[in-house]
């Protein structure tokens, strides 16, 4: 089998994948909207881990569904009450013909999921809107194929805090490209890390203590050929990475969420006698990337202080930065 080769890249390194922007950080405000808008006929899946999400349209999602396709994600700040930002998004697919052709026009397939930042910018009440998700999916839409993707307090990492609201958190994103014969395949992944936890280090145990909500979001993309039920077994192996980048994960205090997104772009070459080989080496790029991402949100996280306290980075030197 291949070894995937690790890119200094993002989730736009994907072709046809672009991601747009919406935050407030004044006011009351600290929080944010992301938007990830795929090609037409890209088809996705979900893995729900965390045992708080906030989540919208996850069921549509599962293999077993009529609608296969997928015409934006949606990540928001503002947990439960932010989940409002997918119905701007969809406003937009819906101005621009995207979506589940029905009598009389389309309904966008658009999954969101939110993080726990209510009241980081000091108003519980300054959470995103629907206008919010619009404004981010129209940011998507004028930027260029391939465009670099702004980190840290930027869409909705903008009020994300890891270890429990200790330190600031951030959105950060990554690319891995498999090899051999594969070489044509890139798989990206686009994290909003809230997280209860903070990055691993070997032979610490982590002791959550704060007081924050939390969740940690990614949205992993890829070029590949595949069926609904792969993207669903990729958004699972995933998590993986999300367990190898922070410590802990999937508590009950989070709602870990991954999206899997494919654009069906190109054949996977399939190993002569075993056929499986090349997706396990595509989902084993999926966790790494989804690990690069996360490490490059804290990263990239700029401090913050707002009426409600200040967040400062994690340590740089106790992050074990993307390699």
């Amino acid at each position: 089998m291949s070894q995937a080769k690790t890119e200094t890249g993002a989730i736009t390194d994907v072709p046809g994948i672009r991601v747009g922007q919406a935050q407030r950080s004044c006011d009351g405000w600290l929080t944010g909207v992301s938007v990830v808008l795929p090609p037409p006929g890209t088809i996705g899946s979900v893995d729900v881990r965390g045992g708080g999400p906030g989540t919208h349209e996850t069921d549509a999602l599962d293999p077993t569904t009529m609608v296969s396709t997928v015409d934006a994600v949606a990540l928001t700040g503002g947990s439960a009450y932010g989940l409002a930002a997918a119905g701007g998004v969809q406003r937009w697919c819906e101005e621009n013909g995207r979506g589940f052709a029905v009598p009389g026009g389309v309904v966008p397939i658009v999954p969101a999921a939110a993080i726990f930042d209510l009241g980081r910018g000091g108003d519980f009440s300054a959470r995103p809107t629907a206008e919010m998700g619009y404004e981010a999916a129209l940011d998507a839409a004028g930027t260029a194929e391939g465009a670099a993707v702004v980190r840290g307090n930027v869409g909705a990492g903008t009020g994300a805090a890891i270890g429990a609201g200790g330190y600031k958190g951030g959105l950060g994103t990554a690319s891995v490209r498999l090899t051999g014969r594969n070489a044509h395949i890139i798989v990206g992944a686009l994290a909003v890390v809230n997280a209860a936890g903070v990055p691993w280090r070997e032979g610490e145990t982590s002791v959550v203590s704060g007081e924050g909500l939390n969740t940690t979001l990614v949205v992993v993309a890829c070029n590949a050929l595949m069926s609904v039920a792969d993207a669903k077994r990729t958004a699972t192996a995933a998590h993986a990475g999300m367990a190898r980048a922070l410590n802990p994960v999937h508590t009950l205090a989070d709602g870990d969420t991954i999206f899997a997104l494919s654009t069906c772009a190109e054949k996977l070459v399939q190993h002569p006698s075993i056929p499986v080989a090349s997706m396990i080496e595509l989902q084993s790029a999926a966790a790494e990337a989804v690990r690069l991402a996360i490490l490059d949100g804290v990263a990239s996280a700029k401090p913050v202080t707002t009426p409600a306290g200040s967040l400062q980075p994690y340590p740089p030197a106790r992050l074990r930065r993307p390699i």
